[in-house]
């Protein structure tokens, strides 16, 4: 959430709450709606971190903030929610197994023995039950805004006798620099590794805060005297807070909220993010599986999600939270976020693309990645990636028909479009290659976003220009990519009235277009491949870049014919998760090592099925992708995380969990109109 954005969520919610009080009764909740009670448990946030650098468990988060929870498992610190996970320092780290936890103990100080425990997870908010013969607590936890959650504790006494018991709030740290203090009655956290400051207060019970050490606290230790079916509740929030958002103006906020209003604003959010997914999907995957497995994709999306700081001018989502060298945007997966998103949360998707482009350089240049703060990770300025970003502006204004965005980034794209053929065509015959602009081989293979795909093992790298070098290649994805560039630029170009611009655009794609037929299909095999520069030899090994001018309409019918025979052959691409980066016979084939050496990367699986849809090849590509859903390990079963990518053969999750593009990828192989 933007400054903006704050200010008016902070406006409407104070006309919608601004007298309502903290009710010691348990207020009415609304419940989960049509689809968004399907997303319970959709996935497994269970756990309790070991150490701060512990990350097997999944976290969730929402509204952008930039720290996460997980559910505590069985009788393992129940009583609170696991961490938070800070990604406000370092490259992510757990804060305290449960900084926030509520104890109670009976009359006489022995611990309560709890027969019953449950935790629950939706893509709104998450709880935790638990309870015995006497006594049923009941929490959950949701976020207020990109800077506060906000925790809720009903205890009642659920016997036919009064009962005393004794309650407190106890929470300790990791050692990860994180220090305790007490300002005006709230506890205060702050650490010399980031500029975040985290605010714990107490909202309901007064303001009985002990600090024990920088490390430790204890609040709130009172005895309670309950009637028979009588409850009474405890509302905390905790905030971690950049300096670009004011602090004073979220505690007014804090004070005035309703944890019920919240939770139903943020069930009305999610049931309409869901809605707009779910309505959305294609009439032959309408089966129940397909939409569960669109709510995994959001809720994925929204876990990696992060609002504007630091270097970060723009929201957007993360590659993975769970990786920790995952923590930036990174430009080819911000394209692709961006299309995803355009299906159920258009400004999201827009702040995704500028978040890139803030970065653009006079010449066009767009930059690798970049990071909230260049003191922990550097921005790349050594590669671009493969060029998107029109592609993905399209279909949001396809999807909104915003003429203002599109007056915003057609400059910038064109610009950008016109770098490639200023800085990454050595030769100067109109097709381009992958290259870097520090003249090192590897940033140059970073480019073309495949980085030790084995086209180019045998590469060299050739000065273009000062700053700008080329491969000794010329790529038939990255030329398939700037053909689908061009038609797209001219839709945007015809959109603005700029009919003269929109007809080149038409004229050089006609031209590319035959350019690409002819210099990269190989009519022996049936296949795309890169070629040397001269165009004369084909660098063979049948990759996903094979179907890319599938996905850009560039092939012709017959040439089409012949990639999609081979993409069905078994022996080939049609695996147990089909359309795999590289052909399952060739010998060096090895997903376990082999990073674009042969798994499936949902992304490369899309742009194949998308190219058989583009030639009329509907049965093939439904077949592909029900078979892509069902053989990739745990898309289709609860709890499961969406991976990086999987092991063709066995369906296995490979690498990063909870991975953005993957998730985005999903959305468009089950959707409409994408």
């Amino acid at each position: 959430m933007d400054k903006k954005s704050f200010y008016i969520f902070m406006l409407i919610s104070m006309l919608l709450f601004g007298c309502g009080q903290h009710n010691s009764k348990k207020s009415k909740s609304t419940s989960p709606s049509k689809y968004l009670v399907e997303t319970r448990g959709i996935l497994d946030f269970k756990g309790v971190p070991k150490d701060k650098d512990d990350r097997d468990m999944l976290m969730f988060s929402d509204q952008g903030a930039w720290f996460a929870y997980s559910l505590p498992e069985n009788n393992t610190n129940y009583g609170g929610f696991s961490g938070p996970f800070l990604m406000t320092q370092d490259n992510g780290v757990w804060s305290s197994p449960t900084m926030v936890r509520f104890a109670i103990q009976d009359s006489i100080g022995l611990p309560i023995i709890w027969d019953k425990l449950g935790t629950n997870s939706y893509n709104s908010h998450l709880e935790q039950n638990y309870e015995n013969k006497t006594w049923k607590v009941e929490q959950q936890l949701v976020f207020m805004s990109s800077h506060t959650c906000l925790q809720r504790i009903i205890i009642s006494n659920i016997s036919d006798k009064e009962i005393t018991l004794n309650s407190s709030f106890q929470g300790n740290l990791f050692d990860i620099g994180l220090k305790f203090s007490k300002e005006d009655g709230y506890l205060k956290l702050t650490t010399p590794k980031s500029k975040a400051v985290g605010y714990v207060q107490f909202l309901e019970k007064g303001n009985d805060l002990f600090v024990r050490d920088s490390s430790s606290y204890v609040a709130n230790n009172q005895t309670l005297l309950l009637k028979p079916k009588e409850s009474t509740s405890y509302l905390i929030s905790e905030t971690f807070i950049f300096p670009e958002y004011s602090w004073d103006k979220e505690k007014q906020l804090i004070s005035k909220i309703d944890f019920d209003s919240v939770l139903k604003i943020r069930k009305t959010e999610k049931e309409k993010e869901l809605s707009n997914l779910i309505e959305s999907t294609k009439s032959q995957f309408s089966d129940k599986k397909y939409a569960r497995v669109l709510a995994k994709a959001q809720l994925t999306l929204q876990n990696n999600r992060r609002n504007a700081a630091g270097g970060l001018m723009h929201e957007g989502l993360f590659p993975s939270y769970h990786y920790e060298w995952f923590q930036g945007f990174w430009s080819w997966d911000s394209w692709k976020h961006a299309v995803g998103l355009s299906y159920y949360n258009i400004d999201l998707a827009k702040n995704q693309i500028r978040a890139m482009f803030d970065y653009q350089s006079e010449d066009g240049f767009v930059l690798d990645c970049i990071y909230r703060d260049n003191l922990i990770e550097d921005n790349n300025y050594r590669d671009t990636k493969p060029p998107l970003s029109a592609w993905a502006v399209a279909k949001i204004y396809k999807k909104d028909g915003d003429i203002d965005f599109v007056k915003e980034l057609y400059p910038k794209l064109k610009k950008y479009h016109e770098w490639w053929y200023k800085k990454r065509d050595h030769d100067k015959d109109g097709l381009c290659e992958y290259g870097s602009t520090d003249g090192t081989l590897i940033a140059a293979k970073w480019e073309s976003g495949m980085d030790n795909a084995i086209r180019f093992d045998n590469s060299k790298i050739l000065k273009n220009s000062e700053g700008a070098y080329s491969l000794n290649q010329e790529s038939v994805d990255l030329n398939a990519y700037l053909y689908a560039e061009k038609g797209y630029l001219a839709t945007l170009a015809k959109a603005l009235g700029k009919t003269d611009e929109s007809s080149t655009y038409r004229m050089d794609a006609e031209l590319l277009k035959k350019r690409i037929q002819e210099q990269f299909y190989d009519l022996e095999d049936g296949w795309f491949y890169d070629s040397d520069l001269k165009g004369t030899t084909y660098i063979k090994g049948e990759g996903s870049e094979g179907w890319t001018a599938l996905w850009a309409g560039a092939a012709t019918q017959r040439q089409a014919e012949t990639v999609k025979n081979l993409m069905m052959d078994p022996k080939k691409f049609y695996t147990k998760v089909p359309f795999q980066t590289m052909s399952a016979d060739h010998p060096m084939f090895n997903p376990l090592k082999g990073y674009w050496r042969g798994p499936n990367w949902l992304d490369q699986a899309y742009f194949g099925v998308k190219g058989l849809r583009n030639y009329g090849f509907d049965q093939e590509a439904d077949m592909a992708t029900k078979q892509i859903l069902e053989g990739a390990e745990g898309i289709l079963n609860s709890g499961s995380p969406i991976y990086e990518n999987y092991h063709p053969l066995t369906g296995k999750g490979l690498n990063a969990k909870n991975f953005s593009w993957s998730a985005a990828h999903i959305i468009m192989l089950l959707t409409k109109d994408e």
